[in-house]
């Protein structure tokens, strides 16, 4: 399946140096991993992560997306990184605090995969369009915990304090065809809160939540994917347009609402994501 057709309702991050909680990923019921090199790796254990990550990945994650997030290339770390994820089996290189086009150049020289970009900082927010726009980029993650340090900005339910560099980052995404994913909710026993957000995530149009804990992955799984209204609602779209055509008519009326190609699209795109995910599961 093509890497931007997938499902990404669930990512998970997990330490590249933690042995039991990369054996522990293969059986948890999400759409795709971050392996972190990066802040989950003391600098003490960073070459050893490598080694510790390559290994894991020669083992069998499924259908999952692998993605490895490494150091920054401004870091000792971060070229040792990046040449070690070109030789891993792993289907995307995370690029922290990217901040320009030139960063993604660096990295893809670096190393022959498609490429991730953090969005965790004000120069980031503001050079989103230039960034999403990457010839080998495929996907965006909001960092929103560094952008709330680099903004200043208070914990608010409803994260208005986000909502520039949040909005920045999805249009420039969603105009150059890029996944973007959310960023993490910190209270990880909070399945409410954590189900607000990931509520708001998704009607802002993000494609899923990046979590920090297993026990976040079914709030996730289940705010992103399409209900069953959705899909009853998105097939009865389908066909009264297509009865409408039919009869020679450009619009249909399904409960009371005016339906039109542009719905037609949507609701097309639902039923996909929703195939998507069934055969995922299966």
């Amino acid at each position: 399946m093509d890497m931007r057709a997938r499902p990404y309702r669930s990512v998970l991050y997990i330490p590249g140096s933690r042995e039991r909680a990369l054996e522990k990923a293969r059986g948890l019921p999400i759409d795709a991993i971050i392996f972190d090199l990066e802040d989950a790796v003391a600098p003490a254990e960073k070459e050893a992560a490598r080694e510790t990550l390559k290994s894991a990945l020669e083992g069998d994650y499924g259908n999952r997306v692998r993605i490895v997030r490494i150091n920054g290339l401004d870091t000792e770390w971060g070229a040792d990184d990046a040449r070690a994820a070109a030789e891993m089996a792993c289907d995307a290189v995370l690029l922290p605090k990217v901040e320009s086009a030139e960063q993604l150049d660096q990295l893809a020289a670096l190393c022959d995969k498609p490429l991730w970009a953090m969005m965790e900082t004000p120069r980031g927010m503001l050079n989103a369009a230039e960034i999403g726009a990457h010839p080998k980029l495929a996907g965006m993650v909001m960092g929103t915990n560094d952008l709330a340090k680099e903004l200043g900005s208070r914990f608010r339910a409803d994260r208005l304090p986000m909502m520039a560099g949040l909005g920045h980052c999805l249009l420039a995404a969603k105009a150059t065809d890029c996944v973007i994913v959310d960023g993490v909710y910190n209270a990880f026993k909070d399945a409410d809160g954590l189900r607000a957000e990931c509520e708001q995530g998704r009607d802002m149009g993000f494609d899923g939540k990046t979590l920090i804990h297993p026990a976040q992955v079914e709030v996730a799984n289940a705010a992103f994917a399409p209900s069953e209204d959705e899909v009853d609602l998105a097939r009865r779209q389908i066909q009264a347009f297509e009865e409408a055509e039919a009869g020679g008519q450009g619009v249909a009326v399904v409960d009371g609402k005016i339906v039109e190609n542009l719905h037609v699209v949507t609701a097309k795109s639902i039923l996909a994501k929703a195939q998507a995910i069934a055969e995922l599961a299966g």
